[in-house]
């Protein structure tokens, strides 16, 4: 067992404020921690080391001024490789992007850029965000930094790992069925994906225009609401207050399956809750394999057109499942397309309802804690499970009707695997999600 230390940014931006640290002698740790353990974590496919000293120094050089720019200004982070980064090498995962060089950042990376912040790495992913495990064949399997020998997940595994190993305090990923919140929950951290559109995607490399979120991984809910108020207009922190007693959407007890520690960690979560005061509603969502078709179809069909024009020329450079998938975007019917996106409709009229009885729903994040490397399918209870279903199983609706969710740690199993559970909220009600979510973990840390 690899010993996991978090990063907290507040901290790391006091440290800086008090003096304490310099960014440069901070960045400095993050690419040294990240240069010794990449050969065998493979959280990062590029060291951005000479953008990384170079806008450290800046922000040394603003600090010495009196002239900092707020909490972000000097604190390293990564940006999953799917954003591009002027001048910097970004492949999205893949050998047909491994020249590639942008000419602008992505909105994101710039945003960040004018916050201070320093990066200092492009993260490892499932080749073009093609999957949930985070395994790639040719910039390597980013692994879990509680269990080498298991998955961080994925497709933005390697932004999770960074943080989960304390190489950064936050990391940027991208979200397309669960891929911030399933690494981020398989390797302890907090994973936030907001409403649809909330962070702007300009600029990031696309896997599926309508389900892709641009999200946040840090070390807390605290974290996340700190990166997600530099990245927005949202004054995250200004409260959000409620008359009544909290309402809690949860799923009927038959419908969860769960392997047992991860069960135990939903229902500390839940007297976590009760300790808030909360009232607990079972709600329904639409049958899990229906949903997953509908998402499936439309990531398909929507990679395959993105993908069409390098196709001719690149096939070759492609991992055998991103082949795959364009194989079977190539045989859906327009027809099926146009009818998934209809549902689309459906699906988000009924779950807007569901918030006229709760204010947020409570589900596990994944059924499951990190899976070995390799693995196919995964037993939960009597059933096996194939592995991309089982860890996407709690997350991919909430993509289907851009609502804001959030993964935060719920303890661990026997073995000292992490649990996560996810707080969800109706679509725009981003500071609500978050500001429960901060209470959420500090109720979790005193059970």
């Amino acid at each position: 067992m690899t010993q996991v230390r978090g990063t907290n940014l507040r901290d790391m931006s006091h440290a800086l404020a008090i003096g304490d640290a310099t960014s440069s002698e901070i960045v400095a740790h993050s690419l040294a921690l990240a240069e010794a353990t990449n050969s065998w974590l493979k959280s990062l496919i590029t060291l951005t080391s000479e953008c990384g000293w170079a806008q450290a120094a800046a922000a040394d050089d603003r600090r010495r001024r009196g002239q900092p720019r707020g909490l972000l200004d000097g604190v390293p982070y990564v940006a999953k490789d799917v954003f591009n980064t002027a001048g910097i090498r970004t492949t999205a995962g893949s050998r047909v992007y491994a020249e590639h060089y942008p000419k602008e950042d992505s909105v994101a990376v710039r945003k960040l850029a004018d916050a201070g912040a320093v990066l200092v790495g492009k993260a490892n992913m499932h080749e073009f965000a093609y999957g949930a495990t985070g395994e790639n064949q040719f910039t390597g399997t980013t692994v879990n930094p509680w269990d080498r020998r298991r998955l961080a997940g994925g497709s933005s595994g390697g932004s999770a790992a960074a943080v989960a190993a304390g190489i950064v305090p936050f990391a940027l990923g991208t979200d397309t069925g669960g891929s911030v919140r399933v690494p981020a929950a398989l390797c302890g951290v907090t994973g936030f994906k907001p409403s649809f559109g909330l962070f702007d995607s300009t600029g990031v490399i696309p896997f599926c225009w309508t389900l892709d979120h641009v999200g946040v991984i840090a070390a807390s809910a605290d974290d996340v609401s700190i990166v997600t108020g530099w990245l927005t207009d949202l004054n995250v922190f200004e409260p959000v207050d409620s008359e009544r007693s909290l309402r809690v959407g949860v799923l009927p007890e038959a419908a969860l399956v769960l392997e047992p520690s991860v069960r135990a960690g939903y229902k500390s979560a839940i007297a976590a809750l009760r300790g808030l005061g909360a009232t607990f509603h079972e709600i329904e969502l639409p049958d899990a394999a229906e949903s997953r078709t509908v998402s499936l179809t439309i990531q398909l069909a929507e990679a395959l057109a993105y993908h069409s024009p390098l196709i001719g020329a690149s096939v070759d450079k492609y991992g055998a499942d991103v082949r795959s998938g364009f194989v079977l975007g190539q045989q859906l019917p327009a027809e099926s397309y146009v009818q998934c996106q209809r549902l689309l409709t459906e699906y988000r009229g009924t779950f807007s309802r569901q918030f006229d009885d709760v204010d947020l729903i409570l589900t596990p994040t994944c059924p499951i804690v990190a899976p070995e490397t390799g693995s196919n399918r995964v037993p939960i209870g009597d059933q096996l499970y194939p592995i991309g279903n089982a860890l996407t199983l709690y997350t991919s609706f909430f993509n289907l009707v851009g609502a804001p969710a959030i993964a935060l740690p719920a303890g661990a199993d026997d073995k000292g695997l992490p649990v996560s559970v996810q707080l969800v909220g109706a679509a725009g009600a981003d500071k609500w999600v978050l500001q429960l979510a901060r209470r959420l973990e500090k109720e979790l840390a005193r059970i």
